[in-house]
């Protein structure tokens, strides 16, 4: 994993938004760097190199959109500024969209910060 890899899966693992993440899973010839199975989330962390890999990403993400996954792409250097709430935005972002998403399944799950 790149370090700014490592900074979100220290934030998301074990269950620390209320939901399982894994990461490094294999979806078709993909590769995703995180997947909740649960609520077919995939959370890529993308380096500078993305901006040259445009279409790529797009047909990548085309493909796990036609299986119902929804793809959030995070910019890497998002993830080491300085100011708490650049990440506390992301993390808020995928709590609220997988909470959306299991909710529209039909089974709602609280997450970390509600009551249960």
């Amino acid at each position: 994993m790149t370090l700014s890899e490592k900074k979100l899966w220290s934030y998301i693992r074990a269950k620390r938004l209320g939901f399982l993440f894994r990461r490094q899973y294999p979806v078709g010839d993909f590769v995703l760097d995180f997947y909740c199975p649960e609520v077919k989330l995939c959370i890529e962390v993308d380096g500078p190199h993305h901006a040259d890999r445009v279409l790529q990403d797009a047909t990548r993400d085309a493909f796990l959109e036609s299986l119902g996954i929804l793809t959030i792409r995070i910019p890497s250097l998002d993830l080491f500024d300085r100011e708490y709430p650049v990440l506390e935005k992301w993390l808020g972002l995928i709590e609220r969209t997988c909470r959306e998403r299991k909710k529209a399944s039909g089974t709602s799950t609280p997450g970390p910060f509600e009551p249960r």
